[in-house]
């Protein structure tokens, strides 16, 4: 087996026709619901890995031959995955963003539902690491007015070392699928950049955004940053002082 560059909490190998990818200490349901994810991803019409096996420790998917940049095909899919609409935000089961697990359910309300099924349970999470910035994030969720397009799929993990070049274009990994707004999956690109200019102008010719959406992303980067301090601690309270900062 060839071991695979990539995976923050898990090692990922090729053997063969095959990527294998483990995690000897995965929280329980981790693996189904990656594999979950990708299905809902295939079912949209997304270029994902097929799943073969999935088991507590591990998930077998497809090997996904590399290719040249598409960066024009991938705002193809993603336009196409932001408009595959929900009428309700959420999902039916528990969500991982990286290994921090999240609540399952569904709301009407984005507002509501942004709070306390996402930002809160990471603030519960990480704690005794933010201090007084606790107090700061709930006074910030009750004082910002987040723009509203309606519920739609999300890839939920959207940085650059998720999408893969392959020989048939442009494929998503690794998700972490939810029905949300899209300035979520917009914001996580934003953060840890690696999407080109060609790319962003094809994506905003086909599905453009308001002002208003532009202004909220600093509020969505909180969610990845959060997680970021519960995973790997204190070195990311600087980027969530940061958007604190300027949601002032």
């Amino acid at each position: 087996m060839i071991r695979l560059s990539g995976g923050d909490v898990a090692q990922v190998w090729r053997d063969g026709d095959l990527v294998l990818k483990r995690h000897p200490s995965a929280p329980p349901d981790f693996f189904a619901a990656e594999a979950g994810g990708l299905r809902a991803l295939a079912a949209a019409g997304m270029r994902v890995p097929q799943v073969h096996e999935v088991a507590p420790t591990q998930i077998t998917m497809q090997y996904m031959a590399p290719g040249p940049p598409d960066w024009p095909g991938l705002a193809d899919q993603l336009v196409r995955l932001h408009t595959t609409r929900s009428p309700l935000y959420g999902w039916p089961e528990d969500v991982f963003l990286g290994t921090c697990r999240l609540p399952s359910g569904t709301s009407t309300d984005w507002t509501e539902y942004w709070s306390t099924h996402r930002i809160l349970p990471l603030v519960r999470q990480c704690a005794p690491l933010l201090g007084p910035r606790a107090s700061a994030i709930e006074a910030m969720l009750a004082r910002v007015e987040l723009p509203v397009e309606g519920a739609v799929l999300l890839h939920g993990d959207l940085w650059s070392g998720n999408v893969h070049m392959s020989a048939e274009g442009a494929a998503l990994i690794d998700p972490s699928v939810w029905n949300g707004e899209r300035a979520v999956d917009l914001a996580m690109m934003q953060l840890f950049g690696g999407f080109s200019a060609e790319f962003w102008h094809a994506y905003e010719q086909r599905l453009p955004l308001s002002e208003a959406v532009r202004a909220s992303l600093d509020c969505y980067q909180l969610y990845y940053l959060l997680a970021h301090v519960v995973m790997f601690g204190r070195s990311y309270l600087q980027g969530v002082d940061g958007v604190l900062r300027r949601t002032s």
